[in-house]
């Protein structure tokens, strides 16, 4: 059946007519923003530009709000939309073909795998919409359009569509770009378009929020990707035979950060484009030193201290110094290449709204960047999102919270604190102005960082300046003679300490609360040191503090780095423990996870939930807090709760401490345990194994 598209493109020009909305066509231009965004971005079949949306409109209000309007057209059955398979509710666009095509007479294939596949956008009406919508977004002068797809496959005698469809979604900045659907504008009423109705459009846009669930699926989503393309950048360092002996494991990292800094988009500085880096063979006007100045200029955008500048910048100068970075290789240095792949692939998944962990990520995929003294004890690991998120919660951070961490790593606690934090002062602050002050002191005055660790320091600073911070509170130096300011009342403190340190780590943990005054602590910790390794510090620090929750974590939780078992400890701050102070004790073990340990696999991959993992985190959540939990997976009754008193010794503060074993082993259970290890022995003897190895 042939198409009728051009029918259907006339169909809702003439609606558009009857409501006295100005509408513009493919050959038109709105404005020149708008026009250029469109001539300058890919087209709808990989080519260079010229993007011609069917029909075009501008929706401007009275407080001067503009929100661009793109329609596409089609006119063909099951040509409205297509989305990612699988269930999934995401309108697909650009993917990559995963087979070569059909080979035509020559025996060439119409296309080979790996290359970009514009299948849905060019044949189905809301995708192509969808394209030219980000266009103009990508471009950065709007932050919100709206698109819309429409088609029609029927004509009555007098040649008018009888079967009109269409679908709206708005797309914005502040979602993400993930398109949220206006039910309102149906096949037969676009009349919100009519300038009276423009505010009410625009009141019904401002409803148009990403859920919660939507907004970690789409960060897991964006941290996977982000995953692979480290992960590809640094194969290119590991596969180049000169820079595997001319940079250390430390410098990979320092050059991978300063590219990102290089790249950013600040508040008036513009970001290095690629283009600026002329491969000049030359000691003092080179790719290294033009990044190093662009660096500067960008901390000194973000409000960092001289200190600081100078600190970061005697990290990098070393490296991006090096000849062999710089010289240039058949036309272009090694540092133009990367800074490419660097602002194509990892620049765009960082510019998001998503509260990522992302230099967590680097030490996370690639650990083997990182040369680390003690690594061996453990004492560097990254803490994952999922869980430096659970303590933060547990710890009761909200917008008034002051957030510090003694041994922050790369600042993950600090970024799952300042989430929570942004997310709760939205909910409860209504002005705009107000909710904008709020959140700058968030950033710049409600959070406090300490990292002795150089190479890591610079890791936590390019966490917090993702973060919208200037870094102003992330500190360099020795957290044991750090005192805090009276400007600093905290009332959170979260921790993963080194496990090499005196008392597991406890050390840090009395230090903290000996200088808070209310509030809670959150630690995670070796399993051992509840049950007497961290003496004498936890039976001083019950003498002032109170043991809320014992939580026993799941094995595995860092992945292959760090095998070790681990609790989480809740504290309440600044309140003796007394004898008949009532713990909770949860074996959280199974926490509906699934997780193995493949390193070249993404998160995504070796990071499953199979069983309901965030309604489980919640309950916990609810049982420490006090409420009633929605869900009933951790229960007395079932043995994974118990609720009991503690010594004031300090070591008895584990789960299985205090666990009630009310079974009596029989002759069945000591045959089947036998039964099971003879299994195991001869399973071993016959791959050849013995007891030695």
């Amino acid at each position: 059946m042939a198409s009728i598209e051009e029918k259907v493109e006339e169909h809702y020009k003439i609606m558009l007519d009857e409501l006295n909305v100005r509408h513009y066509g493919k050959t038109e231009k709105i404005n020149d923003t708008i026009g250029s965004a469109l001539k300058n971005a890919e087209s709808k079949s990989g080519g260079s530009g010229n993007n011609y949306p069917d029909i075009q409109i501008l929706l401007e209000n009275n407080l001067r709000r503009d929100i661009p309007v793109m329609i596409e057209a089609k006119g063909s059955k099951n040509r409205l939309e297509k989305f990612v398979g699988g269930g999934n509710k995401e309108l697909q666009t650009i993917t990559f073909w995963s087979t070569d095509g059909k080979l035509n007479k020559d025996g060439i294939p119409s296309h080979k795998k790996g290359q970009p596949n514009y299948t849905a956008i060019q044949n189905y009406a809301v995708n192509g919409a969808l394209h030219y919508g980000n266009a103009i977004l990508d471009e950065g002068t709007y932050n919100e359009v709206i698109i819309i797809g429409i088609n029609g496959t029927k004509l009555d005698n007098e040649g008018k569509v009888i079967d009109p469809e269409c679908k709206a979604y708005y797309v914005s900045k502040k979602n993400n770009k993930v398109p949220k659907l206006i039910e309102k504008i149906t096949a037969d009423d676009w009349s919100l378009f009519k300038l009276e109705n423009i505010n009410k459009l625009f009141a019904i846009l401002d409803e148009l929020n990403l859920t919660d669930e939507e907004i970690e699926l789409l960060t897991r989503k964006t941290e996977s990707t982000l995953e692979e393309r480290i992960k590809s950048i640094h194969q290119r360092l590991y596969d180049d035979v000169q820079l595997k002996t001319a940079l250390t494991t430390n410098e990979k990292l320092y050059l991978f950060c300063g590219l990102i800094m290089a790249g950013l988009k600040t508040s008036g500085v513009a970001p290095l484009d690629y283009l600026e880096l002329r491969s000049n063979d030359n000691e003092i006007r080179n790719d290294g030193t033009i990044i190093l100045q662009n660096i500067e200029v960008f901390l000194e955008a973000k409000n960092c201290s001289r200190e600081k500048i100078l600190m970061i910048k005697g990290l990098l100068e070393g490296v991006f110094k090096k000849k062999i970075l710089w010289k240039p290789n058949n036309g272009e240095s090694l540092l133009k290449t990367l800074f490419k792949q660097v602002k194509s692939d990892i620049i765009p998944c960082l510019e998001s709204n998503l509260h990522l962990d992302f230099t967590g990520k680097i030490l996370n995929s690639l650990n083997d960047w990182v040369s680390i003294e003690n690594d061996s004890s453990n004492d560097v690991v990254l803490t994952p999102r999922y869980v430096t998120n659970l303590m933060a919660r547990l710890a009761r951070t909200d917008m008034n919270s002051f957030v510090w961490d003694k041994a922050m790593g790369s600042a993950g606690f600090l970024v799952s604190a300042l989430d929570i934090m942004i997310k709760d002062a939205n909910e409860k602050i209504t002005d705009k102005e107000e909710l904008e002050k709020k959140i700058k002191n968030i950033k710049e005055n409600q959070l406090l960082g300490i990292e002795i660790l150089g190479n890591i320091f610079i890791l936590a600073v390019l966490n917090m300046i993702l973060m919208g911070d200037g870094s102003s509170n992330v500190l360099n130096g020795d957290s044991h003679t750090y005192v805090l300011d009276k400007d600093f009342p905290a009332n959170v403190f979260l921790l993963n300490p080194p496990y090499s340190a005196e008392g597991k780590g406890f050390n840090f943990v009395e230090e903290a609360f000996n200088q808070m005054t209310t509030g809670y602590g959150c630690i995670l910790i070796q399993d051992s040191a509840g049950n007497g390794q961290g003496l004498p510090y936890t039976k001083r620090i019950l003498e002032n503090n109170t043991l809320e929750a014992s939580i026993k974590m799941p094995s595995g939780l860092f992945g292959g780095k760090a095998s070790v078992s681990v609790y989480i400890f809740v504290f309440r701050v600044n309140r003796p423990h007394e004898e008949d102070d009532i713990v909770t004790f949860i074996d959280f073990s199974e926490d509906g996870y699934s997780r193995q340990n493949k390193k070249k696999s993404t998160q995504e991959v070796n990071l499953k939930n199979t069983d309901h993992a965030i309604e489980r985190y919640d309950e916990v959540i609810a049982h420490v807090l006090r409420k009633k939990p929605k869900t009933n997976y951790y229960t007395e009754e079932n043995g994974k709760i118990v609720k009991d008193t503690i010594t004031l010794d300090g070591n008895d503060w584990l789960f299985t401490q205090h666990q009630v074993i009310d079974t009596i082993p029989t002759e069945d259970d000591f045959k089947k345990t036998v039964a099971n290890y003879l299994s195991w022995k001869m399973s071993n003897l016959m791959r050849g194994y013995n007891d030695y190895e």
